[in-house]
């Protein structure tokens, strides 16, 4: 059974390598192949073992690392966290906005620029493979730890970011790796639980945006540790298939640090590469494949060919991205603290403070409280204005709630170079302006009450945090696991802190930095609560780009990427402590909102500005063959891909300063289509507008946006009959609404 499974992957691998994508990554796979194929007969088993399995848990001086093959020039493979810089390195590189933010900034230039920075300091410290960017989790499960690692919990604007993200770090060089696939979608349990999702609901959600960065070129996927469909992920044939086969993959799967549990199974099933090669026990043991490998090839268990399939992969990824011209040699060790790296910076602290700016979104803003306009005095209340104390990092991985929450914690984190918190950047322009500055830095009720009381303006920094479950904060009780969130409150009891703040200051306005979606309800229940700003993990540049918001130097121009619901049970998904059934299927946020008809307290898409747009001149176009237009709709695997309708309008901004405009296309199928959300995502645009000015938008949408997945024939169905168009400023702000 396992031979004749590895036989039917191997076919479709061959079938692949024969026609590779070109896609829209970085051209055509097969010179890389050839030259894969050439370094291959080169090899020994021995060598090739080598290749494919990791020198145990810091055995090197990457978070992963392989035997080097000197006879074709390949070295010691570098792979290194995280999706939002460099992990382990100290001060020489960037510490990004995370994704979670980026994701609210709607911004393709800005996700392609951000990986493409990215992906030039990771080649500039000598990583070849840099383990991000994050579809998965998705983000279904409004607590859980890791959703601020990815874009958002839609799948259209995550795939897109995934695009984006991999187009541009792969143009700078580095491997990207997309990950973690699949259904990792909480912490708890990860490591034994399954999630089993039906194969509609696998397809239109969570395979969606690895589909797209497949589509454009990403060298590597991970697969997750825990189990779909009661198999794990890393040794599971339909995992597998799915990405060599269905979606044509040409790079090489490695499995999450100590995510294999077999030899032989995993080998044949299709994975490529295993890290780190061992547990993380002193001294490390449990490795699977190395000598274990050869001895399951020499005995027949592991075809000879399996291998040999295994290291063309990660050899054509290597060739693929030019590592054989050239490359950097690795300039740090992760596990002596990082010291001895080149900085690598540059001016890459510029962009991240654009992207710290436009991924903030105004949630409230009544009494034109902001921006600020030189008030006499302002009191800046809460830790999370400032710096912890004992420094950014004094937190291995970040693992503590202490100051301003700038990132999560975990392998998906790096070392801050340095870190401009709100009260910095504030005192900086109080200066300026004549402002008088009362700080209280402490979640104290009473003190945060006595400085607000003095001060024309009050803000109020609150927070949420979370992160991998190998890290437990508990220096907040109740407020996390092992993780995931047990809820959705603020921390630090935030509510409670703006409460006393509100109660002495008529002008009070709210920043919350968080991980994801915090229940508002008693906080906007305060009369003189008179804004809300919310922020997501924005990284090194966090004040600045806060300031530039507050004070009105650029209009905030973000949307939520997840609904905000007014109770924790809107939503109808939960942190399980067993198997997950994944009972909601398509329905999770704003597709369950809407199809149970609740009222969210800020939907999905939502984001206000200091100016105002209006919308017109709504026009679709199908490219219906039959209708006489010369472009017929296309199938098969790669014509999901293709143009094949376009919609078009204008946006005009109504207001009296410059802002960004973020419409949005939502697309509803047809009644002859099975049961679907009313509206899905399927188009978005950002334009930066002058007042008075107009521009055109025209949204693209390809085969595989008008479809569902059709279980029968394992494949895209493009349904007949009339398609709902919405075009708005968020899911329930539709301005324009149209049919094909």
């Amino acid at each position: 059974m396992l031979n004749l499974a590895w036989a039917t992957i191997l076919l479709l691998a061959d079938i692949a390598s024969a026609s590779p994508p070109s896609g829209s990554g970085l051209g055509d796979w097969g010179p890389a192949y050839t030259k894969a194929k050439a370094a291959l007969a080169k090899l020994s088993l021995s060598d090739k073992v080598g290749l494919v399995t990791g020198v145990t848990w810091e055995g090197g001086s990457c978070v992963g690392n392989t035997s080097p093959a000197s006879k074709i020039g390949y070295p010691s493979l570098c792979l290194q966290d995280s999706p939002l810089g460099v992990r382990f390195v100290n001060g020489s590189t960037t510490a990004w906005p995370a994704g979670i933010h980026v994701g609210a900034t709607w911004d393709r230039s800005l996700l392609n620029a951000r990986g493409a920075a990215m992906g030039a300091e990771s080649k500039g410290v000598g990583v070849n493979v840099q383990l991000g960017p994050v579809a998965g989790p998705l983000g279904k499960i409004a607590e859980a730890g890791r959703n601020w690692e990815g874009f958002t919990n839609d799948p259209y604007l995550s795939g897109i970011a995934m695009q984006q993200t991999i187009r541009g770090m792969q143009s700078s060089g580095v491997q990207a790796c997309a990950k973690h696939f699949i259904l990792n979608e909480q912490e708890l349990n990860r490591q034994s639980m399954s999630g089993n999702a039906d194969d509609r609901t696998l397809h239109e959600l969570y395979i969606w945006p690895f589909a797209d960065a497949i589509y454009n070129g990403a060298a590597s996927v991970m697969c997750s540790y825990n189990q779909v469909n009661g198999t794990f992920a890393c040794e599971s044939e339909k995992v597998m298939q799915i990405l060599k086969g269905e979606l044509n993959f040409q790079g090489f799967v490695v499995s999450d640090w100590n995510a294999q549990s077999s030899t032989v199974n995993s080998a044949v099933s299709g994975l490529d590469m295993t890290m780190p090669g061992s547990d993380f026990n002193s001294p490390p043991g449990s490795i699977y494949w190395g000598q274990n490998l050869i001895n399951a090839v020499n005995s027949g268990s592991v075809p000879q060919s399996r291998v040999d399939d295994m290291v063309t992969r990660i050899l054509a990824s290597w060739y693929r991205l030019g590592q054989d011209q050239n490359y950097p040699p690795v300039l740090f060790n992760s596990f002596n603290g990082g010291n001895g790296a080149p900085d690598v910076k540059g001016d890459h602290g510029t962009l991240a403070r654009t992207i710290a700016g436009d991924g903030i979104v105004l949630l409230k803003n009544s009494k034109n409280a902001l921006p600020l306009s030189k008030p006499k005095s302002i009191a800046l209340v809460g830790q999370d204005a400032i710096v912890n104390p004992a420094g950014a990092n004094a937190c291995s991985d970040r693992g503590c709630d202490t100051g301003l929450m700038a990132m999560g914690w975990g392998s998906g984190t790096s070392e801050f170079p340095y870190l401009v918190a709100p009260y910095d950047a504030i005192s900086a322009q109080s200066k300026i302006d004549g402002t008088k500055v009362i700080l209280s830095s402490t979640d104290s009720t009473a003190s945060g009450a006595q400085a607000a009381a003095q001060a024309d303006v009050a803000m109020v920094f609150i927070n949420a945090d979370s992160g991998e479950g190998y890290i437990s904060v508990q220096n907040v009780p109740g407020d996390t696991s092992a993780g995931d969130r047990n809820n959705l409150n603020a921390w630090h009891n935030g509510d409670q802190l703006v409460a006393a703040v509100a109660a002495v200051n008529k002008n009070t306005i709210v920043v919350v930095h968080s991980v994801g979606p915090i229940i508002l309800e008693n906080i906007l229940a305060q009369p003189n609560v008179t804004a809300v700003v919310f922020s997501g993990p924005a990284g090194e540049e966090s004040g600045n780009g806060l300031a530039d918001i507050i004070y009105g130097r650029k209009s905030p121009s973000g949307k939520l990427p997840y609904t905000i619901a007014k109770k924790a049970t809107d939503y109808n998904t939960a942190v399980v402590p067993g198997n997950d059934p994944y009972t909601e299927g398509l329905f999770i946020d704003y597709r369950h909102f809407d199809q149970a008809g609740i009222t969210p307290r800020y939907e999905f898409g939502y984001g206000l500005s200091y100016t105002t747009f209006s919308y017109s001149n709504l026009k679709t176009n199908f490219y219906d063959h039959s209708a006489g237009n010369t472009k017929p709709i296309p199938g098969g695997k790669q014509g999901d891909f293709d143009n094949v309708a376009t919609v078009t309008m204008t946006v005009t901004n109504t207001g009296k300063v410059a802002g960004a405009e973020i419409s949005q296309l939502y697309i509803g199928l047809p009644s002859s289509a099975p049961t679907s959300p009313p509206k899905q995502l399927r188009g978005f645009h950002k334009n930066l507008i002058q007042p008075g000015k107009s521009q055109d938008v025209t949204f693209i949408l390809r085969r595989r946006d008008l479809s569902y997945w059709d279980v029968p024939s394992q494949s895209w169905k493009v349904p007949s009959g009339t398609f709902n168009v919405y075009v708005g400023a968020s899911s329930r702000d539709i301005r324009l609404k149209g049919t094909m």
